[in-house]
């Protein structure tokens, strides 16, 4: 079975009840298995309001959290500095270099921020 890391978009999205998000991640997660990486852990936990705690944690325990590696982070590195021209996030640069090393694709709303040709993105409603 194939491996989809969501990106932090989709898991506020589903965290808040997006119908679109759910019936989104219903489909994809039929065919694959909902990952994560630390990086999306540690944004949700950054920016969740206090009531979230318990939602954000059941949330968490039925992903496969991915840790960052050396070779994530080297990977990632190339990433930020191979498309210097533009201005994308390292933590975005993270979570694509844990899809290439996982084998996984990225699903996202935001599919501008993950322009590398290895990662397959697959959009998710906004």
């Amino acid at each position: 079975m194939s491996k989809i890391i969501l990106d932090t978009d989709v898991l506020i999205d589903a965290l808040r009840g997006r119908h679109a998000t759910k019936a989104f991640l219903d489909e994809v997660t039929d065919r694959s298995i909902p990952c994560c990486s630390v990086i999306s852990v540690a944004e949700l936990y950054a920016g969740m309001r206090p009531e979230e705690n318990e939602a954000t944690a059941d949330l968490l325990d039925g992903l496969v959290i991915f840790s960052i590696t050396r070779t994530i982070a080297e990977l990632a590195g190339h990433f930020k500095n191979r498309m210097r021209q533009r201005r994308l996030d390292l933590a975005d640069c993270l979570i694509a270099a844990t899809a290439l090393v996982e084998g996984a694709s990225v699903a996202t709303g935001n599919a501008k921020d993950y322009p590398m040709p290895e990662i397959t993105v697959l959009p998710a409603p906004r």
